[in-house]
C-alpha cells in the first residue's frame, strides 16, 4: 500500500493530509511551516510515505531542499493547475485544500515542477538585486529631472549614467532656493548608483568565470546580463526533451483556443519566467537592429520584419535564440553565422 502526504503551504502553518490507493484518509494535521515540524509530524505516521506533494509557492525552495535532506521524495506541482482543480471544491479551507491536493497526487493529474538548484537561486537574487537597484535609480534620476525643470535647467536626453551626478550637481548648486532639496536626492541616487556597480561588476566577475556564458555570448546581441539570466532560468538543460520546448517555457509561443469549430491562435502565452523572457527579447532586437554581424538569423529576422512587422519578427527571433542557445549548452559549439551564401 502506498501513502502520498499533500501539504497545504502558508506562510506560518501547513495542513497535512496523507491518503491510501484508494483514496482513503488516513492521516490529518496541522502543524507550524517548519520543516522540522513537518517531518517530526509525518515520523509519527505508522506506515511509509512514499511522497510528499504541495503546490509551488512562496516557502518551494526551502520545503524541497529541507524534505530532500530528510530522505523523502518531493513532488512540487504547478499552482495554477492546482487552482484550477481545487476550483470545483464547494468550501475552500485550509484542510479542505490538503485533501484535494491529495487526490490530485493520488490520480497523478498533474505537472511537476523543476524546483532549480540552490546555487541558480542565489544568482537570481543577485540578477534581481542589480535590477532592483537600477530601477531605483532611474526613478530618482527622472525625479530630479523634473524638479529641476522648475528652473530652466533642461538636461540632455542621452545622459550616461556615469556623468549624471557631476552634471547636475554643478547646475544645481548654482540655484540655493532648490539646492536644500535637490542635493540630498543626488546624495541617495549616488549611493544607489555606487551600490549598482559593486553588483554589476559581480555579475561580470560570475560571466567571466563561466564558460557556459561565455559561449552563450558568441551569439550576437547576448551579453552577460542575458546569458547569465538564460542559464539560471534553464539551470538544468537536460530537463528539456527538446530544445523546442524552452521557447514555450518561458512563454515565448502563442496562445491557442480550439473548440469544435472555432480555433484562434492568441499572442504570446507570457507563461514562465519574465525575467529570462524579456532578456530574450531585447537580445534578439540588438541581433536583428543593432548588432553589425550578419548572419543568417539576421537575415531572417529582417525578412519577417518587412513581412510581419517589427515586434512579431523580434519574438520571433526571441524564440528561436532559446532554441539555439539551448542547443548550443547541450552539444558544446559556439554559435554558427550560416553559409556567405545565405547572408549574402
Amino acid at each position: 500500500m502506498n501513502y502520498r502526504t499533500a501539504l497545504d503551504v502558508s506562510l506560518r502553518s501547513v495542513s497535512i493530509c496523507i491518503v491510501d490507493d484508494e483514496g482513503e484518509i488516513q492521516f490529518e494535521a496541522k502543524v507550524p511551516s517548519e520543516v522540522n515540524e513537518i517531518v517530526g509530524c509525518l515520523k509519527r505516521f505508522n506506515h511509509k510515505i512514499s511522497s510528499v506533494g504541495f503546490e509551488a509557492g512562496a516557502l518551494t525552495q526551502y520545503l524541497t531542499y529541507g524534505f530532500q535532506a530528510a530522505g523523502y521524495e518531493v513532488i512540487c506541482l504547478e499552482a495554477r493547475q492546482v487552482s484550477a482543480a481545487l476550483s470545483a471544491m464547494r468550501n475552500k479551507t485550509d484542510k479542505n485544500d490538503a485533501r484535494g491536493i491529495a487526490q490530485i497526487l493520488r490520480t497523478g493529474w498533474y505537472s511537476r515542477v523543476h524546483v532549480k538548484s540552490m546555487e541558480s537561486h542565489l544568482i537570481r537574487a543577485l540578477l534581481s538585486g542589480r535590477k532592483t537597484i537600477l530601477k531605483k535609480c532611474v526613478d530618482l534620476e527622472n525625479e530630479i529631472r523634473g524638479l529641476i525643470s522648475l528652473l530652466g535647467i533642461k538636461l540632455p536626453g542621452p545622459l550616461k549614467h556615469g556623468a549624471y551626478d557631476a552634471f547636475v550637481r554643478q547646475a544645481v548648486e548654482q540655484h540655493a532656493s532648490l539646492a536644500s532639496t535637490l542635493i540630498p536626492l543626488l546624495d541617495a541616487r549616488l549611493v544607489l548608483y555606487k551600490t549598482y556597480l559593486k553588483l554589476d561588476n559581480q555579475v561580470k566577475a560570475l560571466v567571466r568565470e563561466d564558460t557556459i556564458c561565455q559561449r552563450l555570448m558568441s551569439v550576437p546581441g547576448v551579453g552577460a546580463i542575458t546569458a547569465l539570466t538564460f542559464k539560471v532560468g534553464v539551470d538544468d538543460p537536460g530537463r528539456f526533451k527538446s530544445s523546442r520546448t524552452v521557447a514555450a517555457h518561458f512563454g515565448l509561443t502563442p496562445r491557442r483556443y480550439q473548440s469544435g469549430e472555432v480555433d484562434n491562435p492568441g499572442r504570446i502565452s507570457r507563461a514562465g519566467d519574465p525575467d529570462v523572457r524579456s532578456a530574450l527579447y531585447l537580445a534578439a532586437h540588438a541581433l536583428v537592429t543593432r548588432s553589425e554581424q550578419w548572419s543568417s538569423l539576421k537575415v531572417w529576422g529582417i525578412r519577417l520584419i518587412k513581412s510581419k512587422g517589427r515586434k512579431r519578427a523580434v519574438i520571433a527571433v526571441a524564440r528561436k535564440l532559446a532554441v539555439i542557445l539551448h542547443r548550443m549548452w547541450l552539444d558544446g559549439t559556439d554559435f554558427r553565422y550560416g553559409s556567405t551564401e545565405a547572408i549574402a
